[in-house]
């Protein structure tokens, strides 16, 4: 990879960056908890988390990405055994819960936290985002996701496999519905007075029931909790399929991709910013979009090599297939060595099987060892190595070529691979102008730094959520409740 000049001539947009993890050892780089220097697999130890945080937040990140799953990758050989074995993804806890821990060592950065439509009634996640936002000032993010692992559906609802792919959506749209309702329409902005005097702590007038009643579920209302800083959580998203980019269009206020070059995520992009627009009336630009990447840094070109090269020998190409079958529902054990990957119908992720389908990787195709090597470090993906100034450069192409405003960094060594982005990239990228110098809103929620507008603790005012906001001394007949 060589250093270029091209980022020189080009107008400079500060980047978002996040670190992407998950409650489990390895995450995307299965097999790599086998490292000396790797401590993934301490992820059931509170202070792990809260170092993580720290360390993050020091270093100016804009937040925590943690991803989640509520089911085990039985798709390649038909068996949970090789991710139980290699550890891909397998055990892990659940992620909402250690957040207010790493917040309350922490003052500005934010956590993005992936639940669920499928799995969990809306009034209840409702009460544990809303709840959670208090405790963090309002510094929460929801990755909105439908899910994509048949055996979630055998272990939570009993089903031996989850609804369809786009039936999924429908219930997630009716579920945003539910919880822009309980969020933002349920309680006035002043409800809570807090009158020492007469004895009232909430006004009852300014507390309603929603009463909806959809296709999917039915939802008395008022919610239990008192309108959260954010009142909505800033809202993250996942899915490029059709059904995927309609959802994201409405209602994300980011969007995370992961490809393994620019223009597979491209066209998805350009298409989400224009439904945004047209569909929606939102400006487009304004939903930000970000990149899986992973970065393995060296202070030269040959150092960054030689720890790739390292990495490697812990890899756990069984983890891979695990995981790249639970992504596509695919089991590349039933394909032969030299056979192509083929795209075929799948109930899971849709995107990632039409990924692979139409970008076949340079000077050759998509086999199961092709695959295995792909993903067994960094995931679906692209892995970054270089020094800084070569990193910097290809994240630069993902800007000019992908649209994309920014990434989650995922690691191939817990915490060493954010420390060398720390030490080595985040100084190159400023020196570029393509990072802040601090947070632009010290202390604020996670949306006013995301925006970087002081204030904007609310969803945009072009959002569909904010015509769900009862404002404060707005009068109850003048605020309908949108259906």
């Amino acid at each position: 990879m060589a250093t270029t000049s091209a980022a020189q001539s080009r107008p400079k947009k500060p980047l978002i960056v996040n670190a992407f993890v998950e409650m489990c050892s390895g995450h995307q780089s299965p097999g790599l908890w086998r490292h000396p220097d790797d401590e993934s697999w301490k992820f059931n130890d509170l202070d792990h988390w809260v170092e993580l945080a720290k360390l993050l937040e020091e270093a100016k990140f804009h937040g925590i990405f943690i991803a989640d799953v509520l089911g085990g990758y039985d798709v390649y050989k038909n068996s949970l055994d090789p991710a139980v074995i290699s550890g891909a993804q397998w055990p892990v806890n659940e992620p909402l819960s250690v957040v207010p821990a790493m917040a309350a060592a922490t003052k500005n950065i934010g956590f993005g936290v992936t639940i669920s439509t499928t799995y969990e009634q809306p009034y209840h996640l409702a009460r544990r985002l809303a709840t959670v936002d208090h405790l963090t000032k309002g510094r929460l993010g929801w990755n909105v996701v439908t899910s994509y692992l048949d055996s979630a559906a055998r272990n939570i609802h009993g089903k031996a496999t989850q609804l369809a792919h786009d039936d999924r959506y429908a219930q997630a749209e009716e579920y945003m519905k539910v919880m822009y309702k309980l969020f933002q329409s349920s309680w006035r902005d002043d409800a809570v007075i807090l009158d020492r005097e007469r004895g009232v702590y909430t006004d009852p007038a300014l507390v309603r029931e929603i009463n909806h009643k959809g296709k999917f579920f039915d939802v008395p209302g008022p919610a239990i909790t008192q309108p959260s800083p954010q009142r909505t959580p800033l809202l993250l998203q996942a899915g490029t399929s059709r059904a995927g980019k309609i959802f994201a269009a409405q209602h994300a206020e980011a969007i995370f991709t992961s490809a393994h070059s620019p223009a597979v995520c491209s066209k998805s992009i350009t298409e989400i910013r224009e439904l945004a627009r047209t569909e929606f009336g939102r400006d487009g630009n304004k939903i930000k979009v970000l990149a899986l990447v992973t970065p393995i840094l060296g202070r030269t070109e040959e150092e960054a090599q030689a720890k790739h090269a390292e990495y490697r020998q812990y890899a756990s190409t069984e983890g891979a297939l695990a995981l790249f079958g639970g992504w596509t529902g695919i089991d590349l054990n039933q394909y032969g060595d030299d056979e192509e990957l083929r795209e075929v119908e799948s109930n899971a992720v849709k995107s990632t099987v039409t990924g692979y389908a139409k970008f076949a990787p340079h000077n050759s195709k998509w086999t199961k060892h092709t695959v295995a090597e792909h993903v067994a470090i960094g995931g679906n993906g692209p892995i970054l190595v270089g020094t800084p100034e070569q990193v910097a450069d290809g994240l630069e192409r993902w800007v000019e070529e992908g649209g994309v405003d920014g990434f989650n960094f995922a690691y191939a060594l817990f915490p060493q691979s954010f420390k060398d982005v720390i030490e080595l990239l985040l100084p190159e990228l400023r020196k570029r102008g393509l990072f802040w110098d601090d947070y632009a809103v010290p202390g604020g929620t996670y949306r006013e730094n995301f925006y970087g507008e002081p204030g904007q603790k609310h969803p945009l005012p072009e959002h569909v959520a904010a015509k769900f906001q009862w404002r404060a001394g707005v009068p109850a007949e003048e605020h309908q409740i949108p259906e």
